[in-house]
């Protein structure tokens, strides 16, 4: 069974900068359209950020919440079955449990605090 495994989350300052990874176990599994979303206790998890990819030319769209458009940028590498979620000019409502989405895949979620 293929699993997505999250890392690169921590600590950061407000400011500061992170970059998820997502990697998919299985070499034979497509990372061409990748989701991110986060969650805090008590909350609903949200959309942060997806990237879409489809046709002979893989051309992608991007798409982000509000919230983080112009800070966050998604990305993904089929070759290396990573996607990654590059996180700039974090704000402390950042902070919360990250999760990758891939062909309805969860990934197990990864914790990224963000201090004032």
């Amino acid at each position: 069974q293929v699993q997505l495994v999250e890392s690169g989350g921590g600590l950061a300052r407000t400011g500061g900068s992170l970059t998820l990874s997502c990697v998919a176990s299985r070499s034979t599994f497509s990372v061409y359209n990748i989701a991110w979303y986060r969650q805090t206790p008590g909350k609903e998890r949200e959309f942060v950020a997806a990237l879409t990819r489809s046709g002979v030319s893989r051309s992608g769209t991007e798409n982000y919440a509000e919230c983080v458009k112009g800070r966050f940028t998604v990305s993904g590498d089929n070759a290396k079955k990573t996607g990654y979620l590059q996180m700039d000019n974090l704000k402390p409502e950042d902070t919360a449990v990250y999760y990758c989405y891939v062909d309805s895949l969860w990934g197990r979620g990864i914790q990224v605090t963000v201090s004032s």
